[in-house]
């Protein structure tokens, strides 16, 4: 049985020999027949090979059977593409039963079973290195998780049932809800090992020799396999404050998560065919949700459309880049200091005012990455040549040589035109000038320059080592060697990269800064503070309004606002009370409740608004701003708003970021008309 559009992963099996045994091994290695970058994935097709080669393997009457991957990746899970293709709920229950009996045989095999985790391993993947008697872990692994929560799933394999006795209810709900809902956190090898998932983690250069010495070992009866015993008296407790947290954040608006949390509560009784046949259950009723298929489209954007930017140039174009020179020494300059340094390996130079500022920020930089070190992020090696990457001046001279200058100073035209003036009349005329202003015009900041066709917007989003978005800017002048360089500079920052417009403040901080704004309205027009702050719980965002506006920062989020409106005065409003709040200096929440001392300073009308007409207004705000920006041709597709709100705002994948959220709540074709995605795209078809 193959599904449509299945890429067929194999099962290779192969007699070893290894010394110390008086009969060969077993072997199977999973392979697709691509790369690395192509992992492998189990379909039905997959699933059946599988299950021919563990026939095989015990027919040969091995010393034990070995499951492993091609180079670099074991089994990312299940083949997720295939998933809107099944029919009815009665062929999603036969997937979820046949990956259960086939996984299950190395689990109830006589022969000792093993997995040699060589690489990536993730889904159905770690699931089926769960069943294995025993596993090995290679300290190169890239990825290690259970992230079907995120998508809308729930690891339909076993993992809810084996996973928790082998580590601890703690340890497996914080690997099965919590980290996919952390912007899907994976494990790195060493965490995994720490936490029982793997006997014994490997250094990866000679992984397969030495984990099959390791399983030898063990089937002679030399290595002893020792695992903790599961306290099982904790199991409701820990279950109950999940369950509290969950509906603490997000207020039912991921039925995954809460799946997730039923079938571990039936993992505690250790039935295991009672379990997995839940978790049949489960899968079957999730495939056919809403959020699956919103989930499913966030995933496709974050591995696909991200890796391939929409109107991007050609990478031809760009100029190599063996210098890199940052204005400012602030935090933002500090931040963006270490990863270019880190990431591209060049010397990096800081400039700022006078000396004081600049060897605060080369400190910054010199701590994070002792921290590093300390943590075990970081070789003392690697950190003794980043130390030497970073310095710091007070003399913009220093940029004569630099391929790449970037400013990160404070967000004022009249500021940054000065700062290019001075640093055009240094550099050469092919170095591009990037800045990181996260609203201001990039065509008016180049207006005046001799060349203003190399300026370009490089908006990161704080804090910068871990939100992964950049918003690539093309200012009207803005010519395409300029751009591919750009692009060229945030792929090997790492970062995933959407071309936008020149407009005012280009996507997230706008959409936003819309949102925020709304809400905002809501609290002058005599709104309770926590009614307005609590409006948009059901949709499970990762944080409240205020929150964000905490986080943003009242007095960036007021400049922001205040450019919006000079720009659109019809639809952004400026808020005396965000003002107040941004004067005062005062939180406005403290473990997310609303600090009383700021309610009082704002001064409201009134009439107060429900919380479901904060909601629909800031819904309906989203939906009317969105369809005016792909019109103004701010970004190419819908696709990429939601890539970027996903990216640079941590908007969940059930969401589909937002353009998918707002169509199938009608909120789209009521306020605009028309659907913002075909639909099916990311929703049940008709």
């Amino acid at each position: 049985m193959k599904a449509p559009n299945e890429v067929v992963t194999r099962a290779l099996l192969r007699s070893v020999t290894v010394p110390g045994l008086d009969r060969p091994a077993a072997l199977i290695t999973l392979d697709n027949g691509f790369d690395h970058t192509k992992p492998n994935t189990f379909g039905p097709a997959g699933l059946t090979s599988l299950d021919e080669a563990i026939t095989a393997a015990l027919a040969a009457d091995p010393a034990f059977i070995a499951v492993t991957g091609k180079p670099y990746i074991f089994c990312v899970g299940a083949d997720i593409v295939g998933l809107p293709q099944l029919a009815d709920r009665a062929q999603a229950l036969e997937i979820g039963r046949l990956g259960h009996r086939v996984f299950a045989r190395l689990k109830d095999s006589t022969v000792p079973t093993f997995a040699f985790v060589n690489g990536a391993a993730m889904g159905g993947g770690l699931e089926l290195a769960l069943h294995c008697h025993y596993r090995t872990l290679s300290g190169g692994a890239a990825a290690l998780a259970l992230p079907e929560v995120s998508l809308g799933l729930v690891p339909g394999w076993g993992g809810t049932q084996l996973l928790p006795n082998l580590i601890g209810i703690p340890a497996a709900t914080q690997v099965i809800i919590q980290n996919p809902l952390m912007q899907n956190k994976m494990l790195k090898p060493k965490q995994a090992a720490e936490l029982g998932i793997a006997d014994v983690l490997l250094e990866p250069a000679d992984f397969l020799e030495r984990s099959l010495e390791w399983a030898a070992g063990v089937v002679r009866g030399q290595v002893t396999v020792t695992r903790p015993e599961v306290d099982k008296d904790m199991w409701a407790g820990v279950l109950y404050f999940a369950r509290e947290t969950l509906n603490q954040r997000l207020h039912g608006a991921v039925p995954a998560a809460y799946k997730a949390l039923d079938l571990l509560e039936t993992a505690k009784d250790g039935d295991f065919a009672a379990g997995t046949a839940a978790e049949d259950e489960a899968l079957a009723d999730l495939v056919f949700s809403e959020e699956l298929r919103s989930g499913l489209y966030a995933f496709d954007l974050v591995q696909r459309r991200a890796k391939r930017p929409a109107g991007a140039p050609d990478k031809g174009l760009a100029r190599p880049v063996t210098k890199v020179g940052i204005v400012g020494a602030g935090l933002m300059a500090s931040q963006l200091a270490l990863l270019f340094a880190r990431r591209l390996q060049v010397p990096v130079v800081m400039s700022d005012l006078d000396q004081a500022r600049v060897d605060k920020g080369v400190g910054y930089v010199h701590t994070q990455i002792e921290k590093a070190v300390t943590k075990g992020r970081m070789d003392k090696g690697t950190a003794a040549k980043l130390y030497g990457l970073v310095s710091g001046t007070v003399d913009k001279g220093a940029f004569a040589d630099a391929d790449f200058v970037i400013e990160a100073v404070f967000e004022d035209l009249g500021v940054k035109k000065q700062v290019w003036a001075e640093l055009e009349k240094i550099v050469s005329p092919e170095a591009v000038l990037a800045t990181n202003t996260s609203s201001l015009s990039i065509t008016e900041m180049a207006a005046e320059l001799e060349h203003p066709e190399r300026v370009v917007g490089f908006h990161f989003f704080n804090p910068v080592a871990v939100l992964p978005l950049l918003e690539i800017v093309r200012g009207e002048r803005t010519d395409d060697a300029t751009l591919a360089t750009a692009f060229a500079v945030g792929k090997q920052l790492k970062k995933s990269s959407v071309l936008v417009k020149d407009a005012p403040a280009f996507v997230v901080n706008r959409l936003l800064t819309r949102f925020l704004g709304t809400v905002f309205a809501a609290v002058d027009a005599g709104t309770p503070l926590d009614v307005a702050n609590s409006a948009l719980d059901t949709l499970g965002l990762p944080m409240r309004p205020l929150a964000l506006l905490q986080l943003v920062g009242p007095a960036v989020a007021y400049h922001v606002g205040g450019t919006l409106h000079e720009a659109f005065p019809d639809r952004f409003g400026v808020s005396e009370n965000l003002k107040r709040i941004a004067d005062s200096g005062q939180p406005i929440v403290v473990d997310d409740q609303v600090n009383d001392e700021v309610a009082k300073l704002l001064v409201v009308g009134d009439q107060p608004l429900t919380a479901e007409q904060v909601r629909q207004n800031a819904l309906d705000a989203l939906a009317q701003e969105i369809r005016l920006m792909l019109d103004e041709g701010v970004v190419a597709e819908a696709q990429d708003i939601d890539l970027c709100m996903i990216l640079g705002a941590g908007w969940p994948f059930h969401l589909g970021g937002v353009t998918p959220y707002l169509d199938r709540t009608g909120t789209s074709e009521r306020v605009t008309g028309r659907r913002f995605l075909p639909l099916g795209a990311a929703s049940l078809p008709a």
